[in-house]
């Protein structure tokens, strides 16, 4: 029965986004209170009961129910309890189950905690939740339901893909989730500004929090998946511009840009137009990325491998949503009122240069990851790799770093070209200084390496600029988060950088006892041995790994894991960490002559890239409390004079 339960949650909460969604049409329209005034709890109702049909299918995932379809295909018995737990979203239709729960709870939230927008507005972003919400409940009951039965039962499940068996399941899907979400709020406030036509630094301020919330996921996702694929794949890569990395890198880019721009709508009421925009560009590529990741036209170790059929409905979605936006935008626009105006040398003209950089980007990316696409439509097989990103965004990537740097020290609505090259000064010879010294310490090494290195090191010094001359104690909590998540940016930067410049790579055929030489380590393979997991069987290599004369070991297991359902070889890869770097490893096949195929990498400073990463997380979320704690203190201090 609790399958049966789950989908009438399911439902249910499809009813209650139809009539979230007829309450606030109609209310509107017709000016009826009543109906407005029901808009909030139907949300709340709605979240609810999707929060229980999605806590009913992971219960059924613990319980390990063969009898349920989803199940049997997508788990086992015998996996430990976190793979259990993590598989309900490990698949196509739970995944889409946790979209729309995070999507329902999502306009819950709206509805309990919104108090600074005016009720029209406010009614319309809940209606325009539940149109979204509304198309994806239509897909999970018509095309993907998570509940079907199985009729009989199987004696056991498929089990899940080996390489979704790992921690990072349980942390790396939903976070990029509750950032897609996230940009639906942006999305859903953004149709409501342009249906009653109110947007303004109140409206900013409003969504601000959503947008800062999504991105916080958006990077922390990012920041997880990409250390996830680096230890789980074996290829020692951290980025590979796999289409469906891209797909969660697109909404990103556009979610910084927006970011920026409403911070600019909601400080000095500018970019009214452009920030609508952004809000409706940021959904348009989480949409985007759901179609790419599930319409089976993606050969990935990230996809979804499902029916077309699925992805054509989700097509039709995006076409519905997106397009209806851009109608409505190219509708209202016009009637949306200029906002303040200000110098192109200023620190609005320099969000203005972050907005048009990032969108570059985002350009190239979606060209990159699409065209190959279109290609073989065509018939015509090509592939868009590494080469080309790297090449085409890098050098933009540098000139907003560069922009990032300057940015912290413009002053609003206008600024003094001597004033401002005085107080960049300081950065730019840090950054002069580093390329000279990264130069002469290795002549060999690429121009953007060595510029990369010089911009970390001048973003460093720029962007503790704001602390400048600050009483610390008394500095926003926001402006702590644009120090710490700019910092990030630099922390990253200078990982990456170092990973280009001076990671050393060895393939070799191993034998016992022989030594073979990684940047400065001397790696030996002292054996092989069988070992046994909860679930898998593999062999396991015995490394050790020396850094000059007298240092202490270090062993490395590498292993070839063998998992029997489903029937699949996986190389775990073993990582050492040091202050310095990472030494890894991964162990391959045993040749005719008794010798194993080991792959070495010393990577150079490369954990910087993932605690950067963090950095930036961290200071999106210092801001996003820093804001919240600021917007409730104003609000008491009106009621209070009221």
């Amino acid at each position: 029965m609790i399958a049966e339960a789950g989908l009438a949650a399911l439902w249910l909460a499809a009813a209650m986004a139809l009539l979230q969604l007829a309450c606030a049409g109609l209310g509107l329209r017709l000016k009826q209170d009543e109906l407005v005034a029901a808009v909030r709890p139907v949300a709340i109702v709605q979240g609810v009961l999707a929060a229980l049909s999605f806590g009913l299918l992971i219960l059924l995932f613990l319980q390990s129910d063969m009898s349920v379809l989803l199940v049997a295909q997508n788990s086992h018995s015998a996996k430990p309890w976190l793979y259990k737990f993590a598989g309900a979203w490990g698949n196509h239709e739970g995944s889409m189950l946790l979209w729309v729960t995070v999507l329902a709870l999502a306009g819950a939230a709206i509805a309990v905690l919104e108090h600074k927008l005016d009720r029209a507005t406010l009614t319309a972003t809940l209606g325009a939740q539940a149109f979204i919400a509304l198309g994806f409940y239509a897909f999970l009951v018509i095309a993907s339901s998570p509940f079907t039965r199985l009729d009989p039962p199987a004696l056991d499940g498929m089990g899940l893909n080996p390489l979704l068996q790992d921690p990072g399941l349980a942390f790396h899907p939903p976070t990029l989730y509750f950032g897609y979400v996230g940009l639906s709020i942006a999305f859903s406030f953004a149709v409501g500004a342009m249906v009653t036509r109110e947007v303004g630094p109140v409206f900013a301020r409003a969504m601000r929090p959503w947008i800062l919330g999504a991105w916080v996921f958006l990077t922390l996702g990012i920041t997880a998946g990409s250390y996830w694929a680096y230890y789980e794949l074996g290829w020692g890569g951290w980025w590979f511009w796999d289409p469906v990395e891209n797909a969660s890198l697109m909404p990103w880019l556009a979610a910084t840009a927006l970011l920026h721009s409403v911070n600019v709508l909601a400080a000095r009421d500018g970019l009214r137009a452009w920030t609508l925009m952004l809000a409706v560009v940021a959904f348009s590529m989480s949409m985007l990325g759901t179609f790419l990741v599930r319409s089976g036209i993606l050969t990935s170790v990230h996809a979804f491998a499902v029916d077309p059929t699925r992805g054509s409905f989700i097509l039709v979605l995006l076409a519905i949503y997106i397009g209806g936006a851009l109608a409505l935008y190219g509708a209202r626009v016009g009637r949306v009122k200029a906002g303040q105006g200000f110098d192109l040398l200023s620190r609005e003209g320099g969000l203005v240069l972050n907005n048009l950089l990032l969108s570059v980007i985002l350009g190239i990316v979606l060209i990159g990851t699409l065209y190959p696409i279109v290609a073989q439509a065509m018939g015509q097989q090509l592939s868009v790799g590494p080469p080309f990103f790297n090449k085409t965004t890098g050098p933009i990537a540098l000139l907003l770093v560069a922009a990032m740097s300057a940015g912290p020290l413009l002053r609003w609505r206008r600024d003094e070209a001597n004033a401002l090259l005085q107080r960049v000064t300081v950065p730019i010879a840090a950054a002069l200084l580093a390329m000279a010294a990264m130069f002469a310490a290795a002549p060999g090494t690429g121009w953007m390496e060595i510029a990369g290195l010089g911009l970390a090191a001048g973003l460093t010094i720029a962007s503790f600029a704001p602390l400048w001359k600050r009483n610390l104690l008394r500095t926003p909590l926001f402006t702590w988060g644009m120090v710490v998540a700019h910092f990030g940016v630099a922390v990253s930067l200078a990982g990456m950088a170092a990973d280009s410049a001076f990671t050393s790579e060895r393939l070799v055929a191993a034998r016992y006892g022989q030594p073979y030489y990684v940047g400065p380590w001397r790696v030996v393979l002292n054996g092989v041995a069988p070992v046994m997991g909860d679930n898998w069987s593999a062999v396991e290599g015995r490394v050790t790994a020396t850094r000059g004369e007298g240092s202490t070991p270090l062993l490395l297991t590498p292993q070839r894991r063998f998992y029997s359902s489903p029937p699949t070889d996986t190389a775990e890869a073993s990582i050492r960490t040091r202050a310095d770097g990472q030494l890894y490893a991964v162990l391959g096949a045993q040749d005719a002559e008794g010798r194993w195929q080991l792959r070495l990498w010393w990577k150079p400073f490369v954990t910087l890239i993932w605690f950067g990463g963090a950095l930036i997380a961290l200071g999106g979320a210092l801001s996003l409390i820093g804001r919240v704690f600021r917007e409730r203190r104003n609000t008491k201090r009106r009621e209070d004079a009221e």
